[in-house]
């Protein structure tokens, strides 16, 4: 009698690339970290910009992000702290709160607004701008305007916590659902040593940012430590298993699925050609967002 064949061991996901965050600003002067559309990391398919805002000097994001058009792809504002307004061309509003998503498709494109609705205080979240496939890039404007007690959380068996924003994790679906690239976003909390494990779609790019804290992700080909601040850049595998410091930790783990498209990307449009981007300066100047 033939023996059994062994159980393949699921590769873990081991950090390909460490990066610092850059000092940038948008908007009319907003101050932030640039973690993904820098020098270093200047896209991570499907994902096209990554930055973190965090301050408690009102000068330093008081004057917002005035309206300003887009084409093409999806931003996703996640707010930790602070209060912020959206309001755009389409005719939406929604004020983005402690712990609230705002999950806007530009498609064929709007004009929006994102302005703080507070003069002191500590302003702390995220923008990601997440591509569209060329299919979907001048479908019609979407906005979804998540509140927190929408967003799941689930205890974790090694103490912690994650929401699930969007994607699904251990049967726990978020209330963002977005086909194209089949995104993960989860936002995880741990004690000090505290393990955390989640399966992320072959294929699919990740990355993991500690926001609070430090944490180790050990792959099968190194353990990697990223300090609070750090972008890991997952290489290939299966699952990833994450590890808190010596303190509590707090960090993204983002993943979607690849494109590999062309990008023609100028300012506040990304599509597959020069051509179309050359037709969005025109379509704003005609007044057509």
């Amino acid at each position: 009698m033939s023996a059994s064949p062994a159980t393949p061991v699921p590769i873990r996901r081991s950090v390909a690339r460490v990066l610092p965050g850059l000092p940038a600003s948008d908007g009319a002067g907003v101050k932030l970290t640039r973690l993904i559309g820098q020098p270093a990391l200047d896209r991570l398919d499907p994902f096209l910009l990554l930055d973190e805002f965090r301050s408690d000097d009102p000068g330093d994001y008081i004057a917002g992000f005035p309206t300003h058009p887009h084409r093409g792809f999806e931003t996703v504002t996640y707010m930790l702290a602070g209060r912020m307004r959206h309001r755009d061309t389409a005719g939406n509003e929604g004020l983005l709160q402690p712990g609230s998503v705002q999950w806007m498709t530009a498609g064929r494109g709007l004009q929006h607004s994102e302005m703080p609705e507070q003069e002191n205080g500590l302003m702390w979240g995220f923008q990601l701008w997440v591509n569209l496939p060329a299919k979907d890039k001048m479908t019609a404007p979407r906005y979804q305007d998540i509140p927190p007690q929408d967003i799941p959380e689930r205890d974790l068996p090694d103490g912690g916590r994650v929401r699930v924003i969007a994607g699904e994790h251990d049967g726990t679906r978020g209330p963002v659902q977005a086909p194209g690239t089949e995104p993960l976003y989860l936002d995880v909390t741990l004690p000090a040593g505290a393990r955390f494990e989640a399966r992320l779609p072959d294929g699919h790019h990740g990355f993991v940012y500690p926001f609070v804290g430090d944490v180790a992700v050990d792959g099968t080909q190194r353990a990697a430590t990223l300090r609070r601040g750090q972008l890991g850049v997952l290489g290939d595998g299966g699952e990833v298993h994450v590890a808190a410091g010596e303190g509590e930790a707090r960090f993204l783990l983002v993943a979607g699925r690849p494109l590999n498209e062309p990008v023609a990307r100028y300012g506040p449009f990304v599509m597959n050609t020069p051509d179309e981007i050359r037709q969005a300066f025109e379509d704003v100047r005609a007044g057509r967002f």
